[in-house]
């Protein structure tokens, strides 16, 4: 699916960020009009926001700033929300009819992951997303049920992620508010404790933890005291009552010790209320990496159900994430969970036969080429409903 295309701008100044509106009925001003037939040519409309059309040229019924020569709209829906730029850029920034939803905040990060599948730039970003964001969040419908804060690591916007997290809470108060970290920063507890002010359960944070063995993490991280750093971030979180999920990315380096991780987990992080076991996504520094990282997901099932039905044995919440379910021991199925955006979301030809395939994650789309050796339709099963 795509989430930018691009055209020629005219009269867009600074970066424009509105609502995609088609019917002529719902038009204010934070409207951006979708013009893709003749319909429009004729109309005269209220103030709006901008224009977006696939016509050669910017129509002569509205004064407003404009982005025409699209090649294509169609991946847009009523109501999503966009951002418009000088460079005729259009980008995505949330779909409506998606409950994959995030907010980028910056592509810097503190850390250089042999498996980031969005490996971090220094471009200096903070402060143009966050204007972006905050022109963003208000528009957000109400009735979102969970958004994610992501980059980079969000943590480097120093107080402007407090400020930013003030303003979520306040525009949409009953939306679940997931920040994906590191966590380094908040071993830091001044930092920390500005959390105690936003006053909401409603915040939790995504942290990865690669290996019980700090050289191991270290390594994965690249960054020398990451593990400690993230150790003591977590253990700062649960002094503060915040909520907390565990992240491990399952790869080569450190599948042998995942054991070890989830006793690791349990004696020294039990206050997480989620642990995520996730299967690499084949993109960015994962691509690069394939040779040291990659593993066969059957190569590894025994492992991974050792460690899953440890943590479960004993109360803590677990998940398994991106896996195939013809790649899981049956006994894995029931904390198998459809994680994969459905915007990268892909199925291959092997599945059009699988009986089980609506209750399966699928593929990403970029590991259409390297995946699972054991990739085969199973027959029909029924589901316990819980």
């Amino acid at each position: 699916m795509r989430l930018q295309v691009r055209g020629n701008p005219s009269g867009v100044k600074g970066t424009i960020v509105g609502r995609v509106v088609r019917d002529a009925r719902k038009l204010d001003e934070h409207s951006i009009v979708l013009v893709e037939d003749d319909f429009w040519m004729t109309s005269r409309s209220k103030e709006v926001s901008a224009v977006i059309t696939t016509k050669d040229s910017p129509l002569p019924g509205f004064g407003a700033p404009t982005i025409y020569a699209v090649p294509a709209l169609d991946h847009l829906d009523e109501g999503d929300l966009v951002s418009l730029d000088a460079s005729g850029n259009v980008n995505t920034l949330y779909r409506v009819n998606s409950v994959h939803n995030a907010v980028l905040v910056t592509e810097t990060c503190n850390s250089k992951c042999l498996m980031c599948s969005q490996p971090p730039k220094r471009n200096g970003d903070i402060a143009y997303l966050f204007d972006i964001n905050r022109k963003l969040i208000p528009l957000i419908p109400k009735t979102c049920r969970e958004i994610t804060i992501t980059g980079g690591e969000p943590t480097l916007l120093g107080d402007a992620l407090f400020e930013m997290l003030r303003i979520l809470v306040k525009e949409l108060p009953e939306t679940e508010i997931h920040v994906l970290t590191n966590g380094r920063k908040f071993a830091r507890m001044d930092f920390a404790a500005k959390l105690e002010g936003l006053e909401t359960t409603r915040i939790s944070f995504g942290v990865p933890l690669y290996s019980d063995y700090y050289g191991v993490h270290d390594y994965i991280v690249q960054a020398e005291s990451a593990f400690n750093q993230t150790i003591l971030g977590l253990h700062n979180l649960a002094r503060l009552r915040q909520r907390i999920e565990l992240r491990v990315v399952l790869q080569k380096l450190t599948i042998e010790r995942l054991e070890k991780l989830a006793h690791f987990i349990y004696k020294n992080l039990p206050f997480a209320e989620h642990v995520a076991f996730m299967a690499l996504e084949n993109i960015g520094f994962a691509r690069y990496n394939s040779d040291l990282l990659w593993i066969d997901p059957c190569d590894y099932r025994e492992l991974l159900s050792e460690a899953v039905l440890y943590l479960d044995s004993f109360g803590m919440n677990v998940s398994i994430f991106n896996h195939q379910l013809c790649t899981l021991p049956e006994e894995l199925w029931p904390f198998a969970r459809k994680s994969i955006s459905e915007w990268k979301r892909i199925y291959l030809k092997e599945c059009a036969a699988c009986g089980v395939r609506q209750r399966c994650g699928g593929f990403f789309e970029s590991c259409r080429d390297l995946h699972s050796r054991g990739i085969h339709p199973i027959g029909h099963r029924i589901f316990d409903a819980s």
